[in-house]
């Protein structure tokens, strides 16, 4: 007999997850049985990522939602970053309620918000970032952008489901115009919520109350 309902929450690139554990905890409180798997290659040392491919990523996801949907009534799907690009191809291939999109990367890196954002860590001295980013191996970032080109092409388009897209203004990573490139091409019902003083990691700001507020208003619509 299925369960209730589940929510299916994806890490970004490089990432892990604790990226979304934060929501994923959140929405606990509220009822849902929330799953946060970690996507090939993403171990704490990222040791196995330069032997992943974007394939790989897609069908371990693939397999975490196909197994949902036979045990849950209702499903529901975030993603965050490269897991908002995943949740695209699951969203067009498995029975989602609910789509959510935290910083999906369409249009990943603006290079002047990046260039701010290392000297803002360079005055604090918050290198934490960096020096996991220098472990990622080139292989990777290129099995990354292969993915973000076949979503581009071929996922955005075929939403139909209704989606929740979130943009943090200040994001260092994904040019905030992500947003509303993705929204420009979702078929289906969406919004688009952007929040004003955010980086990157919408569920580690200061504004995360908010995001998951949001988040949860619309799964419960």
């Amino acid at each position: 007999m299925a369960e209730e309902r589940a929510c299916l929450l994806l890490h970004g690139f490089t990432g892990g997850p604790y990226e979304v554990q934060p929501l994923a905890d959140y929405l606990q409180g509220y009822g849902y049985d929330c799953h946060v798997p970690t996507l090939p290659g993403h171990d704490p040392e990222l040791l196995g990522l330069a032997a992943s491919t974007w394939q790989d990523w897609l069908d371990a996801a693939a397999d975490e939602a196909r197994r949902l949907s036979r045990h849950y009534a209702s499903v529901d799907l975030i993603g965050f970053s490269m897991g908002g690009l995943i949740s695209a191809y699951l969203a067009n291939r498995f029975p989602i309620r609910r789509l959510v999109l935290l910083s999906a990367a369409a249009i990943y890196i603006s290079p002047v918000r990046f260039m701010r954002d290392l000297v803002d860590r360079m005055r604090t001295h918050d290198w934490e970032h960096w020096q996991r980013v220098k472990r990622v191996p080139l292989p990777a970032a290129v099995q990354f952008m292969k993915l973000a080109r076949f979503a581009k092409r071929h996922e955005l388009n075929r939403i139909s489901v209704p989606t929740l897209i979130i943009q943090g203004r200040q994001d260092q990573i994904v040019h905030p115009r992500s947003a509303r490139y993705i929204y420009n091409r979702i078929q289906g019902e969406k919004e688009l919520l952007y929040v004003p003083k955010s980086r990157h990691l919408l569920c580690l700001e200061p504004e995360a109350a908010e995001v998951f507020q949001a988040v949860r208003r619309f799964l419960t619509q």
